[in-house]
Parts: structure tokens; C-alpha cells; sequence
């Protein structure tokens, strides 16, 4: 199991650099033949650390004698690889641990700190054997969850002015444990019976989610996600529960003319063309033709004829003035509420990044409602849990649109279950047990 530590110090040296979780993992694994049990560990050592960077850092200048400015970055790593297991990796015995990150300094031209490496992580331990907890927390309560939890303080207190403290912790909790996968039956092509049956006789723990009609959740490992029963057919494809709601909300009827203005990677739009049994036309935009390919290759993977590709900023499109009976702008946002999949991105959003997106979330906005004909319907969604992505956006956008109302679900929906007071929804995980999303359905008058 060394190859997985020096595999995970590989990828994490790599993010912490400045590049992407996922695109350091994956290049990592694509050339190395791990066996799954291997590839897991490497999986969690990479992205337990990316999500728990803060914490190991309070750590390390608890625990060290060198200050943080004296350290080599690439020690940093590695004393993030063992605390991450002692704190988090019940299964791998704590002397195996320090052994291991110790080898790891010394093949990676850190033989001098080796000894220092021992010191941190042996501290830890002895400390940890009194029953004491080693991380020593604050008492203000932004810094003690954002160090508790790694988060952030701006995230941290966004979260506690909308939720409170009981509530920003469960949501801290939730984003840090792996994330669901969940399936979307494709009913044109099979059945949520049927996709359930044959999941369950190759040894798959499956169970269906609440309120929605084609969900499907999976407990526990899959392997390759290809090679489960249906993929090839088309009978389903990966789409989480909170995103599935998005297209419920939309309510397309069949033989419409509809636009999604942000499509790619495109799990929604197909959706669409599945609650419209395929029947009328569906516009995809995106302005990254490669994020479209994703899109193209599960349009024909589920044997889909609606969807049309159009490439460009939708901001620009002129084409389609007052043309769609529906709109749907899912809009790119910070990604708060699907930190859980995105180990890095609560590093990477600055709340300077929350205020570009809103500006950018205002034009598309704005734009979009341009292209729904009198009496049609635009749907607005994020998967964050920022305000100023969110009910600000809206609150604006009506405030300037006298001609457009917020339309709650009806009572038969699925999405009705989720709805607020004020007519959208906002998807809570810790409470809902899916993705953080944010939705709301606006109709144009006649």
C-alpha cells in the first residue's frame, strides 16, 4: 500500500500547486494499474485532505516546531497524508501511518525532516492517548467551525446568517462525508422496476428516493459505473436527486419548443427530453463546445432525437427573442451546496468570485427572459447556498420585471414537498439528504 501513499502525495503536491482535485487524481490513476482497493485509498487520502486542508494545517502549526514559512512546501503534503489518516483513518494502524509518511519524506528528497516528520505526527498520537483532542479551537464561532469542519470563515458566516449555528454545522458535516450517487431512470428505454431488479441481482444495495419518480440511490461501491447493468442500453444515466428536481420544476409538455441556456455537461437537458417523451424541440446552449461533447454522447447513449447543439454565450443569442414556451438557466455559480463532490472548490470561491458570478447570473438572467414567449415559463437554479446567487438574483430580476411572477410547483409535483413560502425551493443537505440546490419557476404574463 506504499505505491498509495506515494500515488495520493503525487496528485495532493499537484493541487497544491494550483491544480484541480479531480484532474490530479485521475491523472494519477490513469497511469498506475491500482487494484480497487488501492485506487480507494488513494482516492480518500486525496480528497480527505483537499477537504480537511485547514484543519491539517491548524495542526501542523500546533503540533511543529518550524513555523509555516520556514517548512518546504512538499513537507506540507506529506505531514497533511499522515495526520489525515491518524485523524480520519480508523483502519490503518497508527504505527503504520507514521512508518509510512516517514518512507514517503525520505523518497521524496526529505531524508533531513524525516526525523522531523516523526516528531509532528508521534506528538499528535501522544496527545491523542490522553483523550485529549490535539486541535486546540477558538471560541468565536466562525473560526472554531471553519477550522473544525475546514471550511472557510466568509463561507462559514454566509451560512450562519441564513441557517444559525446548530444548522450550519449539520451542513458543514454533510459536505465533508463522500458524496451520493444517484440514477436517473430513463423511462423511454426501461422502468425504475426494472433497472432496480437488475441492479439488485448483480449484488448492487439500491433503494428509490422520496418524491421522485425515476431516482434511484446507490448504497455503497459500484466499480466502473460503465459496467453496470443498463448503462450501454440507455436505461439510466448519473444525475444527483436535488438536479433531478431542476426539470420537474421546468414541467416541459411534449411538442414544446424549449430552451436550456447553460446546458453542458447536460443532465438536464436530457431529463427534459425525457418528461417530454422526446416529443418537440430542445435547444442546448453552452459557450465550451468540449463540455457539449459529454452532452452529445448521452443524447445518443439514451437514443435521444430532441436536443439540438447550438455553441456560444446565450447572452448573445438574438436568435431566439420571444421563440421558447420554457427556459431553463441553470447558471454557473460557486458550487456551495455540492462541496462535497468538489473537494477543492471551497479554496478556490472568494467572495470577489461570488460578486463576478452574480453579475454574470444578473445578465443571463435578464437576457433569458428575453427568449420566453408571453405566458411561458423560466426556470432559475444554482447548486449553491448563497444568497447573493440566489433570492438576490430574483428579488432584482422582479424588482426590474414587473411582467414576470414567481409560480410556486402544484401540489402534484415532485419539487412541491421542497418548496418554501416564498415559492422556490431551497434543497438543504443535511436536511433533504441530496445535493444543495437552490430553484425557482417564474411565468411571464400574457
Amino acid at each position: 500500500m506504499e505505491d498509495s501513499r506515494q500515488n495520493a502525495f503525487i496528485a495532493l503536491s499537484a493541487v497544491h500547486k494550483g491544480a484541480y482535485a479531480d484532474v490530479a487524481l485521475e491523472r494519477v490513476l490513469s497511469k498506475n494499474d491500482l487494484d480497487p482497493r488501492s485506487r480507494g485509498l488513494v482516492t480518500e487520502l486525496v480528497y480527505g485532505s483537499v477537504r480537511q486542508m485547514r484543519l491539517l494545517d491548524t495542526l501542523i502549526d500546533q503540533l511543529a516546531s518550524k513555523k509555516a514559512d520556514k517548512q518546504p512546501p512538499l513537507l506540507r503534503t506529506i505531514l497533511h497524508l499522515g495526520l489525515y489518516q491518524l485523524r480520519y483513518l480508523s483502519h490503518i494502524p497508527p504505527s503504520a501511518a507514521v512508518n509510512t509518511t516517514v518512507e514517503l519524506a525520505k523518497k521524496n528528497g526529505l531524508s533531513g525532516l524525516s526525523g522531523f516528520v516523526n516528531g509532528v505526527l508521534r506528538q499528535y498520537l501522544r496527545i491523542a492517548e490522553t483523550g485529549i483532542d490535539p486541535l486546540q479551537l477558538p471560541e468565536n464561532p466562525t473560526e472554531r467551525l471553519g477550522i473544525l469542519h475546514s471550511y472557510p470563515d466568509w463561507i462559514i458566516d454566509v451560512w450562519l446568517e441564513q441557517f444559525g449555528f446548530t444548522a450550519t454545522e449539520q451542513l458543514c458535516q454533510w459536505l465533508n462525508q463522500p458524496p451520493k450517487l444517484d440514477l436517473r431512470v430513463n423511462p423511454l428505454l426501461s422502468s425504475i422496476e426494472k433497472v432496480e431488479t437488475a441492479l439488485q441481482e448483480t449484488g448492487i444495495d439500491v433503494s428509490r428516493v422520496p418524491y421522485l419518480p425515476q431516482a434511484l440511490r446507490i448504497n455503497g461501491s459500484t466499480g466502473a459505473i460503465q459496467n453496470l447493468p443498463g448503462f450501454n442500453d440507455g436505461w439510466w444515466t448519473v444525475q444527483d436527486s436535488s438536479a433531478q428536481l431542476v426539470s420537474h420544476l421546468l414541467d416541459p409538455q411534449s411538442g414544446e419548443f424549449i430552451i436550456d441556456a447553460c446546458a453542458a455537461p447536460g443532465g438536464k437537458t436530457t431529463h427534459i427530453a425525457e418528461l417530454m417523451g422526446d416529443q418537440g424541440t430542445i435547444w442546448a446552449c453552452d459557450r465550451t463546445a468540449s463540455r457539449l461533447r459529454k452532452l452529445q454522447q448521452n443524447t445518443k447513449r439514451l437514443q435521444l432525437k430532441s436536443i439540438q447543439i447550438q455553441v456560444g454565450d446565450s447572452r448573445h443569442f438574438e436568435q431566439f427573442i420571444d421563440k421558447c414556451d420554457r427556459l431553463l438557466l441553470d447558471v454557473p455559480c460557486s458550487g456551495l451546496g455540492t462541496l462535497n463532490r468538489h473537494a477543492d472548490a471551497r479554496w478556490r470561491q472568494t467572495p470577489q468570485s461570488i460578486q463576478e458570478l452574480s453579475l454574470l447570473q444578473a445578465e443571463l438572467i435578464s437576457q433569458g427572459a428575453l427568449f420566453v414567449k408571453p405566458g411561458g415559463v423560466m426556470v432559475y437554479s444554482t447548486c449553491t447556498l448563497h444568497p447573493q446567487e440566489n433570492e438576490n438574483i430574483i428579488a432584482n430580476f422582479l424588482a426590474q420585471n414587473t411582467n414576470w411572477q414567481i409560480e410556486p410547483p402544484a401540489p402534484n409535483s415532485p419539487c412541491f414537498t421542497f418548496a418554501k413560502p416564498a415559492g422556490w425551493i431551497k434543497v438543504l443537505p443535511y436536511q433533504d439528504l441530496m445535493d444543495g440546490f437552490f430553484m425557482v419557476r417564474l411565468r411571464k404574463s400574457q
